[in-house]
């Protein structure tokens, strides 16, 4: 008999929902679309939620990128939007063609129909080509490049009368790029900033700066997002229209926007209404005397922006964004932990604030590293954690430990060099392959060492983000001056340098010389020396070229009587080019006078000037496209987005890293985007991550010693190991400030262990040579003879009077000084201590290209090899 239960007794069931992670959950998942495959459930949560605000914060090697084009696939997949009503905003073309890849790799197709996914500037300059006229422009207007705008300001200064020597046209365009980064129109520059450009003239040149722009019908980058903002506040049905549009909005690398990024993305991400909107929010850098927790708004309240131009504002609060008013989809994807960019207008206060700003928004974090081991990654987490303005989260694995980080001192920077040269080479034999292998350094003058050594050892590397340091302007002109100091006939080395700095001798000077030194054939600089000699030139031109023919003269004669490194700095001071850059006010100018007191640090390593500039033309003569397996040798700022397997970090030292630049000018923010930098660093290493410190390091052309980097004592212990260095002593000695190389004598003798002096030695004990053993492979037999008597100590003494052979460095020829031409012959066969055996190809004075049996071509100095 079945028995009926009243209805009124019937005891409530409540709902039901698969608990994550169960049986039912992955029975679920496993039916789902296939692009959510694969996705750990934090992942796949920051892409199905879709309503709302939503900040995933993304921590390094966690899969970001994926996420954001997986949820774009979700939502066109769930017919949530159409493509064209998705705004999904990169910083950079490539991670937009990126995306586009992706998704179409996803949905099976390719990607059509998504106007707007791209970078911040092609889509507000889409929006403004599409409203031109509201900003004084036709829709065919040009974007002006840096070149262009600093040509345009320089007529403006000329117009104004302002001397572009003390008030340059570049430090001009600087200051105008930060106003419009920070959404300043001419009319709400702070009077104070105004003031510090030719005497309080810098408001006025902005604002006529703008006036010509709509006269040439033009716009630099600047003015594609600030006309934006201009033309949505004005314009609020223009406004509404793009709200209205736009149902999805998808930001990437958050962290990095600057002030007028995050006003053109706060106005976008309202819902659309016909009503101004009446409570703003505050920006970062709030007004003065208004906390924006307390619920205050009387000192910001006012329709759209305008309350934010009235005085008393800051700098970053010149503009208000309305936040009352209900905000649609938006997910912003970033790292607080890796915003490394705020010397260029990046505000780190837009990630922190974001949930002040979008209310009931929901933080997803994706802590999962899929990059890093155990070791690498607990390191990284313990050193950022002692930053106070972030967010938290922790980065995991459920990898392997793997080696844990490692922390070398050595002596000095040459040392450091020599260390992770040595380290290179290990992995090298180890089967490493050396695109897997990057040096990141804080400043770029640090390279110098790192591609000389590399040079020396025959290792292939790249600069990624910049030139190599002998390419860059600064080095080619230094070394230009010196080229002719050293060859009178260099015509390319002299047409570079002759009115650097300017001197009033243009192109149509040169074409003089070049006329008269073709018609007489001789060089350039004698063509000078005869024509200042006649009235071919005007008297103006003709002072300044005799002059230049006179200090070259005074110069070559100081040569032979001062030290090679002592004339380099005469010239560089004598010439006015030091003095041209210390007047230069742009932001890398600083950047060159370190680049020019590296290069003549450089030189003291070699005998004379002529070999230093042998060295150099073998530097120079490297040549090797981007697919060529190669060592990556970038600043810590280039490195973000990238990953190898081992990473070298050099340079951990208080002044150097944290910068002692940096801690003046921004105080506790700029420590901790410091210790950003070191995290984005250390996470940028799969396998390995090696950090080093010198106790000497020559700062500003003084040697000086140095304190290990605060960051050090901010690694945990327990994933760290203290190595010593391959390169030479490491840190200790008397004192705790380190002991020389030269202190261990026994580096010296038969059981000194680094390659290269196993290679020095081996053919030492050869006997090898060209002429039948005349010359070792390492130190020459009489220089190389040292004391290493407990009583009397080593004789540096007698060994630096007598006269130094050939510069060398661990058995390897760094430069040899001679003019003479090689012994060897085409297609002689020869061997190299490092390549092996080879046949050689072309000949060069003593500098000879081979085409080695394993190694493939290589171009050597002639002394590194001899006859097989």
């Amino acid at each position: 008999m079945i028995r009926m239960t009243e209805p009124s007794k019937i005891t409530s069931v409540p709902d039901h929902q698969p608990a994550a992670g169960g049986i039912a959950a992955r029975a679920r998942a496993s039916v789902g679309p296939k692009y959510l495959s694969g996705l750990n459930p934090e992942q796949r949560e920051a892409v199905e939620t879709l309503d709302g605000p939503v900040l995933v914060l993304a921590g390094a090697g966690t899969g970001k990128t994926r996420v954001l084009t997986t949820r774009i696939a979700h939502i066109l997949s769930q017919g949530r939007a159409r493509p064209a009503e998705i705004l999904s905003v990169t910083f950079t073309n490539k991670a937009a063609r990126e995306m586009k890849h992706r998704l179409g790799q996803m949905l099976g197709h390719a990607v059509e129909g998504m106007p707007w996914l791209g970078t911040f500037h092609s889509i507000g300059g889409r929006i403004l080509r599409f409203h031109a006229e509201l900003a004084q422009l036709k829709s065919n207007f040009t974007v002006l490049d840096v070149d262009d705008q600093v040509r345009l300001l320089k007529q403006l200064l000329q117009a104004e009368n302002i001397d572009d020597k003390r008030w340059p046209a570049r430090m001009l365009a600087g200051l105008i790029d930060g106003w419009k980064n920070r959404g300043l129109m001419p009319s709400q520059v702070p009077s104070g900033e105004a003031a510090t450009f030719a005497n309080g003239k810098g408001g006025k040149l902005y604002a006529s700066y703008q006036e010509r722009l709509k006269i040439l019908n033009a716009a630099d980058f600047g003015d594609l997002l600030l006309e934006n903002i201009r033309i949505f506040r004005e314009h609020p049905d223009i406004l509404r229209q793009y709200q209205q549009r736009f149902k999805f909005i998808l930001v990437d690398e958050y962290q990095d926007t600057n002030v007028a990024q995050y006003l053109w993305l706060r106005l976008l991400s309202q819902a659309p209404s016909a009503a101004k909107p009446t409570t703003p929010a505050v920006i970062p850098g709030q007004a003065e005397g208004l906390n924006p927790e307390s619920g205050d708004e009387s000192s910001a309240r006012d329709s759209g922006f305008d309350a934010a131009h009235r005085p008393g504002m800051t700098e970053r609060a010149a503009l208000t964004a309305a936040s009352n008013a209900p905000t649609k989809n938006i997910c912003c994807v970033g790292d607080d932990d890796q915003s490394i960019y705020g010397w260029r207008g990046a505000e780190v206060d837009n990630i922190l604030r974001f949930e002040h700003d979008f209310p009931g928004a929901k933080v997803i974090r994706l802590e999962r590293n899929y990059r890093s081991t155990g070791h690498i990654l607990a390191a990284a987490s313990h050193l950022i954690a002692h930053n106070e303005g972030r967010l938290g989260k922790t980065l995991r694995t459920e990898d392997e430990d793997g080696e844990k980080v490692t922390v070398t001192g050595s002596w000095d920077s040459e040392e450091e060099a020599r260390g992770i040269g040595e380290e290179i080479e290990q992995l090298q034999r180890g089967g490493e392959k050396l695109n897997e292998i990057a040096i990141l350094v804080r400043a770029s003058y640090q390279m110098r060492e790192f591609e000389d050594r590399f040079v020396t050892l025959g290792l292939p590397y790249r600069v990624i983000g910049g030139p190599r340091f002998y390419e860059r302007a600064e080095i080619r002109d230094a070394l230009a001056y010196l080229r002719v100091i050293n060859s009178p006939a260099d015509d390319l080395a002299f047409e570079r340098i002759v009115n650097v700095p300017k001197r009033g001798l243009g192109d149509a000077t040169v074409q003089m010389l070049h006329d008269h030194a073709r018609k007489r054939r001789i060089p350039l600089f004698e063509a000078a020396r005869a024509v200042v000699e006649t009235d071919e030139l005007k008297p103006k031109a003709r002072g300044s070229l005799r002059d230049v023919v006179a200090q070259f003269d005074r110069w070559r004669a100081q040569r032979e009587v001062t030290a090679h490194t002592d004339l380099a700095q005469i010239v560089l001071d004598e010439s006015g080019y030091t003095e041209m850059w210390q007047k230069d006010r742009s932001a890398d100018a600083a950047g060159r006078l370190e680049n020019l007191k590296e290069l003549v640090r450089s030189m003291e390593e070699f005998e004379n000037l002529q070999g230093f500039l042998e060295h150099i033309s073998l530097v120079m003569d490297r040549e090797g496209g981007a697919e060529d397996d190669a060592v990556s040798l970038m600043t810590l700022h280039s490195a973000k987005g990238l990953e190898f397997d081992n990473v070298f970090l050099p340079g951990w030292e208080e002044g150097l890293f944290p910068s002692q630049r940096t801690l003046d000018e921004q105080g506790r923010a700029g420590l901790e985007e410091e210790r950003r930098l070191g995290h984005v660093g250390l996470t940028r290493a799969r396998r390995r991550a090696m950090i080093y410190f010198a106790t000497n390091r020559r700062i500003h052309g003084t040697w000086s010693t140095t304190i290990p980097s605060r960051f050090l004592d901010e690694l945990p212990a327990a994933n760290v190991e203290i190595t010593e260095s391959k390169g030479g002593s490491a840190w200790g000695g008397t004192g705790g400030y380190g002991a020389s190389r030269f202190d261990d004598m026994e580096a010296f003798g038969s059981s000194y262990s680094t390659p290269g002096w196993q290679r020095a030695q081996a053919n030492r004990n050869r006997g090898g040579g060209r002429n039948g053993g005349g010359r070792s492979g390492g130190f020459e037999e009489e220089a190389a003879t040292f004391s290493t008597s407990a009583s009397s100590g080593p004789d540096f003494g007698s060994f630096a009077s007598r006269r130094r052979g050939p510069l060398t460095i661990e058995g390897e020829l760094v430069a040899k000084s001679t003019g003479t031409t090689s012994e060897f012959s085409l297609d002689d066969r020869v061997f190299h201590q490092k390549f092996g055996y080879g046949r050689v190809t072309k000949i060069d004075g003593n500098k000879l290209t081979i085409a080695f049996d394993k190694a493939g071509e290589k171009k050597v100095v002639d002394s590194f090899v001899q006859r097989a």
